[in-house]
């Protein structure tokens, strides 16, 4: 019998019955993982025999605010300043260091990298879209994805002083393009529920006034 680490027999010792680590992997599955090397250490995927391919990348990321932090941030008049430009140039700064943020992602030359941030009264709060491009032997989802969290982490840390109910939410990658796989997209999320219908978990519900806050 084999256990489920990989070490072969095991039988139960004197006293109780032996239980495997349900977190380790066997042996052959850990040989496959493409960031685990055969002594189970961590490595960079060698990507030096991949031919080199456009590829691009598009994530996006969610900032709920109070109307009043949208109002402020439209105007310009948060204590901290313009949070829109802040933020995307923080995104794009944060995206062009991802290799030093995540330990065994590749260092990219990218070609192209911005961030737009859109405010959206309708839905009380910043949607945040990052797209990242290079012409190489490697995705660029992670560049993307980290620009869009950064951007996302600098609106809370230029709002936190006026909306502590700040949350960010949905960062996600939309789409990618270009390498083995080709293209790939998320499809269209399913249209929300009704007023009257139960809300997914997470999502914030009618705003109370300042009387029933204080109550």
């Amino acid at each position: 019998m084999t256990s489920s680490d990989g070490r072969g027999d095991a039988p139960p010792p004197s006293g109780g019955g032996w239980v495997p680590r349900p977190d380790r992997q066997p042996r052959a599955e850990r040989r496959r993982s493409t960031h685990i090397d055969r002594g189970g250490r961590p490595r960079m995927v060698d990507v030096s025999d991949k031919p080199p391919t456009a590829r691009r990348a598009i994530a996006e990321a969610e900032v709920t605010l109070e109307q009043e932090t949208i109002s402020l941030i439209i105007d310009g008049q948060t204590p901290k300043g313009d949070v829109l430009t802040v933020a995307e140039l923080a995104g794009v700064m944060g995206g062009k260091r991802t290799a030093e943020l995540i330990p065994l992602c590749h260092p990219i030359a990218l070609t192209d990298l911005a961030v737009e941030i859109t405010p959206d009264r309708g839905s009380a709060c910043l949607r945040i879209r990052a797209s990242a491009a290079t012409v190489g032997g490697t995705g660029v989802e992670m560049e993307a994805l980290t620009a869009a969290a950064v951007a996302a982490l600098t609106v809370y840390d230029m709002v936190k002083s006026v909306d502590r109910s700040a949350e960010i939410r949905g960062i996600r990658l939309l789409e990618k393009s270009g390498g083995r796989s080709g293209e790939w997209r998320r499809p269209e999320r399913a249209p929300g529920p009704g007023p009257g219908g139960p809300r997914p978990k997470g999502v914030r519900g009618p705003r109370r006034s300042p009387q029933a806050r204080s109550g």
